[in-house]
């Protein structure tokens, strides 16, 4: 066994407590150990206000920065000149544990709010002057999530880049863009797997719909693939998005599953009404039995959207029983996407929040 010689640091007092000590999680060490054997930049950044929790970001993943006390003490040392003395630089009594994250991309909906892009007055320049502009920059800077993250909550909330700052498209808006494609798609008897012009689709829109290129190239980016000028477009994406325009309708009114179903294929016509599918609007609509119209079996769906619900899970758990007493286990899980990292992050959440009983009619879930 080698041996050294230990001292004590002539700037010990200043030193102490600059060291810390952060614990890899596989997936974080591997990334590290390949970058550095590829010899490759690795960027990793803390992000986290005053008040805020803070987080690590890597490039496409988000983890909470918790510090765990050891119950021993550690010391951090450095080789002096002589090669046989160590320096005692620092005591380090704790360590900084990293564990996967939810990214806080609800924040967009607070600091984009008023800042929403519509037809109404037909121009991309208009901008609203009671809401400064929001760039993206500023967004990574106060978004709690990593680049990917950032990039995809963008495009599931639906918000465009306008001349450099960020406005959330009004869905209403949104819904006649998207219509306004398929019939397009209709007219050049495309079929649905077929790539079509970008181009094409920006021009026709802009020339006869009044639709800008700078919104319809964007609405093309997320609802599908653009490679080489071609656009192959998501259908199922699209016909969710038109289902749910249909839905937003009855926030205060439920409306009957097959009346909504039947507005549905008519909106999407009939080259795409075969999409149409019910689960695809899964985690933004409540069920209820309807006696009395056209049996006692009828569904009756209520617009209820998981993007609506605190993020904090005590919160999320608090609403959902206040809005019923008991879930099954089918209809309580989708509600629970956004805020669980996956589905071992999410058992634990329902087994924290959650009571667990089964009947003849199976699992269901009340209030702990």
């Amino acid at each position: 066994m080698s041996e050294f010689d230990l001292a004590f640091s002539a700037t010990l007092t200043n030193d102490a407590g600059s060291f810390k000590l952060l614990e890899l999680p596989p997936e974080l060490y591997k990334l590290v150990e390949t970058s550095i054997e590829a010899s490759s930049p690795l960027r990793l950044s803390i992000k986290g206000h005053a008040g805020e929790d803070a987080v690590l970001c890597t490039d496409d993943a988000t983890y909470t920065i918790r510090s765990v006390v050891l119950s021993n003490s550690i010391l951090v040392v450095t080789p002096q000149s002589s090669a046989d003395t160590v320096v005692v630089r620092d005591q380090v009594n704790e360590i900084l544990e990293l564990t996967p994250a939810v990214p806080k991309i609800h924040k967009l909906s607070t600091l984009l709010r008023g800042r929403e892009f519509d037809d109404v007055q037909d121009s991309e320049d208009y901008l609203p002057s009671s809401a400064p502009g929001l760039s993206y920059a500023a967004a990574r800077a106060a978004i709690q999530a990593s680049d990917a993250e950032l990039a995809r909550g963008l495009r599931e909330q639906r918000i465009l880049d306008i001349h450099g700052a960020l406005r959330p498209i009004a869905p209403a808006y949104l819904a006649t863009i998207l219509e306004t494609i398929l019939n397009y798609l209709v007219s050049q008897a495309l079929t649905r797997q077929q790539a079509v012009s970008e181009e094409d689709v920006a021009a026709t829109l802009a020339d006869e719909n009044e639709i800008s290129r700078a919104v319809s190239t964007q609405v093309m980016e997320w609802f599908g693939e653009v490679s080489d000028g071609m656009w192959t477009m998501d259908v199922e994406a699209v016909v969710r998005e038109i289902g749910l325009g249909i839905l937003r309708q009855h926030k205060d009114e439920p409306v009957a599953k097959d009346t909504l179903l039947d507005k549905w294929k008519d909106a999407v016509g009939d080259t795409f009404e075969a999409k149409v599918s019910l689960p695809l609007l899964s985690g933004n609509y409540l069920v209820s039995p309807a006696s009395g119209i056209n049996g006692s079996d009828t569904m009756m769906l209520t617009y209820f959207p998981c993007s609506a619900l605190p993020i904090d899970p005590a919160s999320r758990f608090v609403d959902l029983f206040l809005t019923r007493p008991r879930w099954k286990a089918d209809e309580i899980v989708p509600f629970l996407s956004d805020i669980a990292v996956n589905t071992k992050d999410r058992d634990k959440l329902l087994l924290k929040y959650t009571r667990a009983t089964t009947d003849s009619h199976g699992l269901w879930y009340t209030k702990k």
